[in-house]
């Protein structure tokens, strides 16, 4: 008895699905579009369906190539089970076969997964077959020699046509009447020399040939629009067995006959029987996979091993410098300009992204299968490389394989971290080589290690770059005396004399302890004329205070406006103090009691050490403005009157008792500082021109800082060589370039500000 069945065997494969086919009596028709004859066949197979029918679906294709030849072809029969169909619609008992019934009935009412599993599912299997795609290929060819078979067609005007149509007949006619479609073919073949007849058949060509269906997925057709239905066997069992029975299916798939699945909160499982309490656990797949892991690491330790060896990453080493120190960022520019190794890097990241999946899969199904086991798996997946890892062993290449062991190396601290078994892997690390004070600007030929020259502003000892400092300029020049401002506002309002630097006054408009007439603006200056008397000092203007007074009932107010001059030279060449602009201080004014007959105030206006600056000649302004009571006027009305000898005009008069500076001097040497100057275009040696420059430099710098607040800041330093050192101005010029020249060669300077001059 055949049960054409295909069964699930635990040993030999993991299929979760297996196939029960059974047919009965299959009848086939003959459908090649080409005659109306009907073959019928008969195949007989017992098995618990009693009845399906076969409905073949033939398909036919015809083509003629350049050579002449004529394929034809007809595959395939589609067989489609009716049992169940007649049962749903014509309520007629399945047609079981005695076998399948009498395994039903040894199962009783209320059977065990175990019994269902020895009666059914191991005999029988899950699932039956609804429909499917049976059968092989059968094909016709026909080459044709058209040039002989034109000769034959010379001494038979019929012979051409005659030949044609019927090689299409027979062509067409092979699959009604194979027989005698083949013995007219072979007679032509003989009498004409100009054709050739193939016939290819695949497979099985009729139900004929289904003796057996127990190998029947070697019949099955596969293939995307024929597809295998299938059904599971619950579907032909009494109503009673159906739930116990899918019960059963389930647990003997999933569980492998060693237990019962169970499913809560959507996660199942399995409750082993004794015999298996590790079912949940198949240690068989898990072994499995960790070989395969295993194998992953190994292929991606290869594809490693491989770059590091191939000619693009030995030739990027070669071109690598070693007469300096080369960095990450600095690698990082020669790998990216290395374009065969960016190409063969591209090769070795999308292998080892395609090992990695493989492996983050193996490991994925690893915790999946080992979910329940009692023994968790150990895992350990390879990191991925990135550049950087592989620029970083350049870098343990370069310095750290010493010996011919490869060590790994830290740019932190310059140092190699060798293997224990070889402690000696520590190679020549050559100085840095950059812009840095502390960089070397090349290293020494006979020792790489330590620097052969510095850059500009720095000096080379015992094989290291130091920052060149300028020297003190307490010599030429002192800045260090500096006051709380709190101090210096205190000794101003005080008035006190050990801050006032004495200055000569000059006027032609007014006369300190006279009373004049306000009219008009009236010009004064403090000045200290310093080339003549004080060659040795400068002077430092940290607040200005003056005494006036005016005449009972005045309707006047003076409006002062001072220009300082800081190192001496015309008028035109002092800058305006804005004593009106946000931020900077204003005047304060103190009224005195202790005079009757007029009205006096103290102006003091405080400086401090933020807006202190140099000072040589102070010119202060004086103008009178009326003062109005009247809110609409918006604009200040200077007392200008037409007449002088008017005294119908006359608002008032006014008296400066004192006007002073308050500040200090500092000593100033003048010889010392062209000296200095002179280094720059006679050195000595090189270390003496470079500490020329670094001190005037800081000599530049620390004046100019004291720039008074403008958009933009003043000059001061060209002034001080233009008046107090009395040079030209082509040589202020030059030693201005030098300075700029030697500034921008220093590391990380930044460049000076473009100030504005103040002196011609």
């Amino acid at each position: 008895m055949n049960s054409g069945r295909m069964t699930h065997d635990p040993a030999n494969s993991k299929t979760y699905h297996s196939i029960s086919l059974y047919l009965l009596q299959v009848l086939t028709t003959n459908l090649s579009g080409h005659s109306s004859q009907e073959v019928p066949q008969t195949c007989k197979h017992i098995g618990i369906l009693g009845e399906l029918i076969s409905l073949i679906s033939g398909k036919t294709s015809r083509t003629v190539n350049d050579t002449g030849s004529i394929i034809t072809e007809f595959s395939h029969w589609k067989v489609n089970s009716l049992a169940t169909e007649k049962r749903d619609f014509h309520k007629a008992p399945l047609p079981l076969a005695p076998e399948f019934l009498r395994n039903l009935r040894l199962l009783g009412r209320r059977p065990t997964l175990q019994q269902i599993n020895e009666n059914l599912i191991k005999k029988y299997g899950t699932h039956f077959l609804v429909s499917a795609t049976l059968g092989g290929e059968e094909s016709l060819t026909i080459f044709l020699d058209k040039q002989r078979l034109n000769k034959k067609s010379e001494g038979n005007s019929n012979s051409s046509v005659v030949s044609l149509e019927l090689l299409h007949q027979l062509a067409a006619s092979y699959f009604t009447d194979r027989e005698s479609t083949l013995r007219r073919l072979h007679h032509l073949q003989i009498a004409t020399s100009a054709i050739k007849v193939t016939e290819t058949r695949t497979g099985p060509l009729g139900c004929s040939n289904y003796d057996s269906l127990d190998s029947v997925s070697s019949v099955l057709v596969h293939s995307p629009e024929n597809k295998i239905h299938l059904k599971g066997l619950q579907d032909v069992l009494p109503e009673f067995l159906r739930g116990r029975f899918v019960e059963a299916a389930l647990s003997y798939v999933a569980c492998n006959s060693e237990g019962e699945l169970l499913c809560r909160n959507n996660d199942c499982w399995c409750r082993c029987s004794p015999r298996f309490p590790e079912c949940n656990c198949p240690f068989a797949d898990i072994k499995v996979m960790e070989e395969n892991l295993e194998k992953s690491k190994d292929a991606w330790s290869g594809l490693n091993q491989e770059f590091m060896e191939s000619d693009e990453f030995k030739a990027f080493l070669k071109r690598l410098p070693n007469d300096r120190f080369l960095n990450a960022s600095t690698i990082a520019k020669f790998w990216s300009a290395d374009v065969s190794l960016q190409k063969r890097y591209g090769q070795l990241e999308s292998s080892t992204a395609l090992v990695l999946g493989k492996a983050q899969k193996i490991v994925r199904k690893l915790f999946t299968l080992s979910k329940r086991c009692p023994k968790q798996p150990r895992i350990s997946l390879p990191q991925d490389r990135s550049a950087g890892f592989w620029r970083s062993k350049a870098q343990s290449l370069l310095y750290c394989s010493e010996h011919g062991v490869l060590g790994s190396f830290s740019e932190e601290v310059k140092s190699c971290s060798c293997p224990a078994e070889q402690p000696t892997c520590q190679g020549v690390v050559p100085c840095i080589v950059g812009t840095s004070p502390t960089s070397c600007s090349s290293c020494a030929t006979d020792n790489a290690t330590r620097c052969g020259a510095c850059h500009h502003g720095n000096f080379l000892h015992l094989g290291s770059c130091h920052p060149s400092i300028a020297a003190s300029l307490d010599h030429y020049l002192n800045f260090d005396l500096d006051m709380p401002d709190a101090e210096v506002k205190y000794l101003l309002q005080r008035l006190d004399s050990r801050i006032e630097v004495h200055a000569i006054y000059i006027s032609n408009d007014v006369r300190l302890g006279s009373w004049f007439n306000p009219a008009w603006r009236k010009r004064m200056l403090l000045t200290l004329k310093s080339n003549k008397n004080k060659s040795n000092l400068i002077h430092m203007l940290m607040g200005i205070s003056f005494q006036i007074c005016s005449t009972k009932n005045s309707t006047l107010e003076p409006v002062p406006a001072v220009y300082v001059n800081p190192f001496g030279g015309s008028h035109s060449e002092s800058w305006f103090m804005p004593v009106s602009q946000p931020d900077f201080p204003d005047w304060e004014r103190t009224r005195l009691d202790a005079v009757a007959t007029a009205q006096c105030y103290n102006w003091t206006l405080s400086l401090g050490n933020q807006w202190k600056s140099f000072f040589e000649t102070v010119h202060v302004y004086l103008r009178s403005r009326i003062v109005t009571d009247d809110p609409t006027v918006n604009e200040t009305l200077f007392y200008e009157p037409l007449d002088l000898d008017d005294q119908t005009s006359n608002l008032g008069y006014m008296k400066i008792n004192t006007l002073k500076v308050f500040g200090y001097s500092m000593h100033f040497d003048p010889e010392g500082i062209k000296d200095l100057i002179l280094q720059l275009d006679y050195p000595y040696t090189q270390g003496t021109q470079d500490a020329a420059f670094l001190m005037l430099l800081e000599m530049r710098d620390r004046i100019n800082r004291l720039s008074p607040p403008a958009p933009q800041p003043l000059d001061l330093f060209s002034c001080l060589l233009r008046h107090r050192l009395k040079l030209s101005t082509g040589e202020v010029a030059r030693i201005k370039d030098a300075l700029q020249l030697f500034n921008s060669k220093l590391p990380n300077a930044s460049p000076e500000p473009e100030r504005a001059q103040l002196c011609s």
